[in-house]
């Protein structure tokens, strides 16, 4: 035992040697009392743990507290009982209410809510009608009774308590749950032994060995601090690229490799490029505010397009092409004018097909790219995604060159399980849809569309009707499936622990 300590002290490193002497007072008493940060001292714990010095127990638990204006409203009241003490007093219309009650308006919003709920109020021709005796207005609510018992362990809340919190968790910093750790820990027979030795013999160890000391011989007659080259120590994340990043970069290789050039372009775009190029009437919906994102600005189409491919879309449009009949309404450059999110990739696409030079055909071209949507947010939703675009420009090209690049291009990034099916698009005919089958949720799942381009696409902006193959699939889905991620909002919340997990993209 003896020797052992001897070795044992010997090989403490300075943080372990700063905690051994409050080793008996606990964790919160060893932070103060050494100085240390939490990390320093619970790293010098975990030493001391591999030595045999204690046994160290760390344990977690969900703490559910107030967030920030959980605290402010614990003072003040909950926007809901802010309103009902208004309207106890007096009937108010939702304008006047919202303007006495000093209520933000998503406060004021969240208040008639819960309200409605309780069925204390009910909303008349745009008033505010109180339904609430005497006895309930004065009475605490769940969630404010909730609010005052707070901080609670989460494994210790009540049935009531759980409904409480359900009801004020998508609320806005009401309440917050976090995860707590707990450290606990015990001194074994030789840490007993070992705090009851002198460790001022051990501040003399040299801790390692620089060139300056080897230059001028200083560490003659020293000695140096026993290293425990067995004991686990912190592992070392190195920096890498996010994996959607790598990702996209794989994608890019695939697509060079099959003779492709890339295409790019700006995120903002105007809606002649997103829309009016490709055929889309200014009346489909999708150019409303449900799918789209407007920026409030124009964009002056006569910068990015020349008069004559302006001239031959608006001609598209109004009376068609080729013995087409068009959309048959009068076409209006200032909505063409507006500016978007890009809604697709599929605008570069459209530009690139009205710079191509008619001499040098066959031409391939292909885009990795974000995109925004005005989409409601779910497992296979999002606001913002990336999506891969390509054209095949040929004169030779037909329908079965397109599906064989897809089906080559999906086979390198490792779909063997694929379908094409039949599908509308305004700038493609014929088009198809494409799908892979998600084994998980046991469904197919929309990649995104394919197609021919239409003479109504192809004529103004080339000059002259020619095959054009087109594809547009989503590409943060492939990369749902070959990272096993379940819910597509994952993919961008930087969990620091998924981000160390994820592996380099080796399909193909």
């Amino acid at each position: 035992m003896e020797g052992n300590i001897k070795e044992i002290l010997e090989s403490l490193s300075p943080i372990e040697r700063k905690i051994m002497p409050y080793l008996k007072e606990g964790f919160e008493n060893i932070l103060k009392k050494s100085e240390l940060d939490r990390v320093s001292v619970l790293r010098a714990l975990e030493f001391l743990n591999t030595k045999g010095i204690i046994k160290l127990q760390i344990n977690r638990k969900k703490i559910v507290e107030l967030g920030t204006n959980g605290i402010f409203y614990k003072k003040k009241g909950l926007p809901e009982r802010q309103l009902l003490h208004l309207i106890e007093k007096k009937n108010y219309n939702l304008e006047e209410a919202q303007k006495e009650s000093k209520l933000s308006q998503n406060e004021f919003k969240a208040a008639l809510g819960a309200l409605k709920k309780k069925t204390m109020i009910e909303l008349r021709n745009g008033r505010i009608m109180l339904n609430a005796s005497k006895n309930e207005i004065s009475k605490k609510t769940l969630e404010e009774s909730f609010i005052d018992e707070l901080p609670i362990e989460y494994e210790k809340l009540k049935p009531e308590q759980m409904f409480a919190l359900n009801a004020l968790k998508d609320r806005k910093e009401i309440v917050e749950v976090s995860d707590e750790q707990i450290i606990t820990y015990e001194l074994t027979e030789l840490g007993r032994q070992a705090i009851k030795e002198d460790l001022t013999i051990m501040e003399n160890l040299v801790e390692e060995l620089t060139s300056e000391m080897i230059k001028t011989g200083s560490w003659k007659g020293k000695k140096f601090r026993r290293y425990d080259v067995v004991s686990p120590v912190p592992r070392v994340y190195g920096g890498k690229r996010h994996f959607v990043s790598q990702a996209t970069d794989y994608a890019r290789n695939v697509w060079t490799e099959l003779g492709f050039k890339e295409m790019s372009g700006d995120l903002i775009m105007g809606s002649f490029w997103n829309f009016d190029a490709l055929f889309t009437p200014q009346d489909h919906p999708v150019r409303e505010m449900q799918d789209t994102f407007f920026i409030n600005k124009e964009i002056n189409i006569l910068d990015d397009a020349d008069k004559k491919i302006i001239s031959n879309v608006k001609q598209a449009h109004e009376n068609g092409v080729k013995g087409s009949k068009g959309w048959q309404y009068k076409w209006d450059e200032n909505i063409a004018k507006k500016a978007v999110l890009r809604t697709h990739t599929t605008c570069l696409s459209a530009q690139t097909l009205s710079k191509i030079d008619k001499n040098k055909l066959p031409q391939k071209y292909f885009a990795v790219g974000k995109c925004f949507r005005n989409e409601t947010l779910d497992w296979k939703h999002g606001f913002e995604f990336n999506q891969t675009e390509g054209i095949v420009v040929d004169r030779n090209a037909n329908f079965g060159h397109l599906l064989g690049y897809l089906q080559e291009f999906f086979k390198k990034m490792g779909f063997e399980k694929i379908r094409f099916r039949p599908s509308f698009f305004p700038y493609t005919e014929p088009s198809v849809e494409i799908d892979v089958y998600h084994p998980e949720k046991k469904i197919w799942l929309e990649l995104g569309g394919a197609g021919i381009f239409r003479p109504e696409v192809t004529i103004p902006l080339f000059g002259e009707q020619i095959p054009v193959l087109a594809w547009g699939p989503g590409f943060d889905r492939m990369l749902m499936d070959y990272y096993k991620i379940k819910d597509l909002r994952e993919m961008y919340k930087n969990d620091i622990k998924q981000l160390r997990q994820m592996k380099i993209w080796v399909k193909g």
